[in-house]
């Protein structure tokens, strides 16, 4: 019966240890945070690690910060990082940057790392763009890449645009000042140009950024996109050139065609015409308006008329040919 007493006195003792920590209220005594055991029993009913909070909590009072349980209990429910904005409060203040907890819990809620901001307002970050192509009025392609140097700006981040958005409004600019250029060798001899131009339009406006610098890393001559415009307009020229050639001779052949086919039409109608004079010769023949002495008179003539110009034919080659045509 001892025995078993001591077996039951082990597992409440063991369930009450683990379920209430006392490791951790011990710690929490020893660095001078004034926080009661049932508190933590509290957070472990309310589905709260109290580790999560009492150890923040402790790193929060060693560096002199005014934040209370209930603020970091309330923020670790919320689905925040209770670590991550006690480490950005303390680096706030070793920076002397005015920032409150509040505001930090909505930066970290809102899905940025506040801690990352607050390193970055401090040490300023350097974003490095690829090479962005524009075109100066000459026609030569220009490539620049550039280097743009940002502080994080904590009164902006929520709802502030991110790092793709200041690419973008630099690569516009680039594209804008080269675009402007009378001559490439102009972007060439004066590459800052470019970066002033630039850093002059407030390009961080609406962002959770703000610009300090914005340096032009290379430069590079890209296509002479001018002449390649030139070449394909001729090009196209050509084309429907040709085709309006094309076109003009194919009516041509048409028209020729059109040609044969009503001379052919036409020498129909002789050889139809020639057909009746034979029916003509003999209803004169018949009714007598002419003789049969006249008929071979003029069957003579034929004959004589084929026999010269058989001759013809033979002295002068060149004659079938004309009168082929």
């Amino acid at each position: 019966m001892i025995i078993f007493l001591i077996v039951i006195a082990f597992i409440v003792i063991s369930f009450l240890l683990s379920f209430v920590p006392i490791g951790l209220w011990i710690s929490a005594i020893a660095a001078g945070v004034n926080v009661g055991i049932f508190s933590l029993v509290g957070m472990r009913l309310r589905r709260v690690k109290p580790k999560r909070v009492i150890e923040p909590m402790i790193k929060a009072h060693k560096a002199g910060l005014k934040v209370t349980t209930n603020q970091l209990e309330s923020h670790f429910l919320a689905g925040g990082n209770v670590d991550r904005v006690v480490d950005a409060l303390i680096a706030a203040q070793r920076a002397d940057i005015n920032l409150t907890f509040e505001r930090c819990a909505a930066i970290d809620l809102a899905g940025r790392d506040v801690l990352e901001a607050v390193q970055m307002s401090v040490n300023p970050k350097v974003i490095e763009t690829p090479f962005i192509a524009g075109v100066a009025m000459d026609g030569i392609e220009v490539k620049a890449k550039a280097r743009i140097t940002v502080r994080a700006n904590i009164e902006r981040l929520v709802g502030g645009a991110g790092e793709d958005t200041i690419v973008a409004r630099v690569g516009e600019g680039i594209v804008s000042t080269i675009g402007s250029s009378n001559k490439h060798t102009a972007v060439l001899e004066n590459p800052d140009s470019i970066s002033q131009t630039v850093l002059s339009k407030g390009l961080d406006s609406g962002t959770a950024f703000e610009i300090l610098s914005i340096d032009i890393a290379d430069v590079d001559i890209g296509k002479n996109i001018g002449a390649d415009l030139q070449t394909e307009q001729a090009v196209a020229d050509k084309n429907i050139a040709q085709a309006k050639a094309e076109e003009r001779r194919a009516m041509a052949v048409a028209q020729e065609q059109e040609m044969k086919a009503r001379v052919q039409e036409m020498r129909a109608k002789v050889v139809e015409a020639e057909s009746e004079v034979p029916l003509a010769f003999a209803q004169a023949l018949k009714s007598g308006n002419i003789g049969v002495s006249d008929y071979y008179n003029l069957k003579n003539v034929e004959a004589d008329t084929n026999m010269r110009d058989s001759i013809n034919k033979m002295t002068d080659p060149t004659r079938d040919t004309q009168d082929d045509e």
